[in-house]
């Protein structure tokens, strides 16, 4: 099996687009298992050559701090529970009681 040439992808936007393509065709129905497995192939080496893009990447402090933000709002947990007050007592009842 020969290495996909993803070489016409050179930017991280391209490669990411394409990656969105590749998902669709996958997700279709009508796609051969062959067909998927070479999607697939191609996905990995694209996303090699993504992480490569990243590694020599230089990013300014303030990049840096919104991927570490961004990175950590993304695990936080978001089905925490919601917090919950008591009730107030309804006001119309002398005592508090709401009778």
């Amino acid at each position: 099996m020969t290495k996909p040439d993803v070489s016409k992808y050179q930017t991280f936007e391209q490669i990411t687009t394409r990656l969105d393509v590749i998902v669709d065709q996958v997700r279709d129905k009508d796609v051969s298992l062959e067909r998927s497995l070479d999607l697939f192939d191609e996905a990995i080496s694209l996303g090699s050559k993504a992480v490569d893009l990243v590694d020599v990447t230089e990013f300014t402090p303030e990049e840096e701090a919104r991927m570490r933000d961004e990175a950590t709002a993304a695990d936080a947990p978001t089905d925490a529970p919601a917090e919950t007050t008591p009730a107030a007592p309804a006001a119309d009842a002398p005592d508090g009681t709401g009778e």
